[in-house]
Formats: C-alpha cells, sequence, structure tokens
C-alpha cells in the first residue's frame, strides 16, 4: 500500500482537520476528512461509600450541561494515566490512591483517531480543585447503581462516560478480562 495523500485543512488547540487520499485494501481509494486528535483519558472516580462522582459540565457542541465522569485531553508526550491523575484532580477535586485501567474506546472511527483511556479511581482523597478557564462544571456524588442505570435507561448520553462506566461495573463485579 502507498502512503496516503495528506492536505491539512486546519490546525486548532485541540483537532488537526486533514483530507486524506488512501488506497483501500479491495484495491479501491477513498478520500476522507480525517480529525486528528491527541487522545485522551477519563476516570470513573468511586468513593469508599460506593458512589462515583459525576461531573455536570457545561458543553457547548452538546448545547447545554451534561453528566460525564472527569476527562480531558493528553498533553504532548503524557501517559494516559498521568492525564487521568491530573484530570480527576482538576475537575472533581480528589485524588486517587489505585488507579485500574479499564481499556480504551475509539470515539467515531468513521472520522477522527481520537482514543479515549478509560480508569477507574479508587483510594480517593480531597486534593483542590483546579478548572481551566472554560470549564462551567459542579461535582455531583451519585449511588453506583443509580450510576450503571443512567447509563442503561438514556439519562447519561456521553459515549466515553457510558463506556467508562459499564466496564467500570463489568471490573467490579470480577467479568473482565
Amino acid at each position: 500500500m502507498t502512503a496516503p495523500t495528506v492536505r491539512r485543512v486546519y490546525e486548532g488547540r485541540v483537532v488537526k482537520l486533514n483530507v486524506e487520499t488512501f488506497a483501500l485494501p479491495n484495491g479501491g481509494s477513498a478520500t476522507i476528512e480525517v480529525v486528528r486528535h491527541p487522545g485522551a483519558a477519563a476516570v470513573v472516580p468511586l468513593t469508599a461509600r460506593g458512589t462515583v462522582l459525576l461531573i455536570r459540565q457545561f458543553r457547548h457542541a452538546a448545547g447545554g450541561f451534561i453528566v460525564e465522569v472527569p476527562a480531558g485531553k493528553l498533553d504532548d508526550g503524557e501517559i494516559p494515566e498521568t492525564c487521568a491523575r491530573r484530570e480527576l484532580q482538576e475537575e472533581a477535586g480528589v485524588l486517587a490512591g489505585e488507579l485500574v485501567r479499564l481499556g480504551s474506546i475509539l470515539t467515531t472511527p468513521g472520522f477522527t483517531d481520537e482514543v479515549i483511556h478509560l480508569f477507574l479511581a479508587r483510594e480517593l482523597s480531597p486534593a483542590v480543585q483546579a478548572l481551566e478557564a472554560d470549564e462551567v462544571l459542579t461535582v455531583e456524588e451519585v449511588d453506583w447503581a443509580r450510576a450503571v442505570k443512567m447509563c442503561v435507561d438514556g439519562e447519561l448520553r456521553d459515549a466515553k462516560s457510558i463506556c467508562a462506566i459499564l466496564l467500570a461495573d463489568a471490573f467490579l463485579r470480577g467479568n473482565h478480562g
């Protein structure tokens, strides 16, 4: 296979947008827009009381406030665990004594290479919350069973959060690989 032809259309603070022409495995070719993203980490903060700390955050692209787990973009050269710990402190105001890797997801592989690394945080201790200028959020403590139900009944719609909570639930039940 030959290397794809790439034309950079836009480069911003978070993403790069390319138009890429490439060979297909069947011998054909295709041209698509591809959003290049550095990746992210998302973390499910589970308290000793069996509750989870969820974030109710304003998301302009989603049209208002949504409920999600703490998460953020990987900085240049940053490993996912470091990002997860940073976002946990910045957004939820807690530190994790234990961080369990749950896996990773491709958010929308039809047009972006974004990978979000998912973690479960336990043994939480208080820390100073450090929101960025564009972060408007509150932290809500939710019973674990209710958080899982929120994923299943559509009350929680953020994909990374649904995946992280359901993978954490499987891990906690011993149903993991």
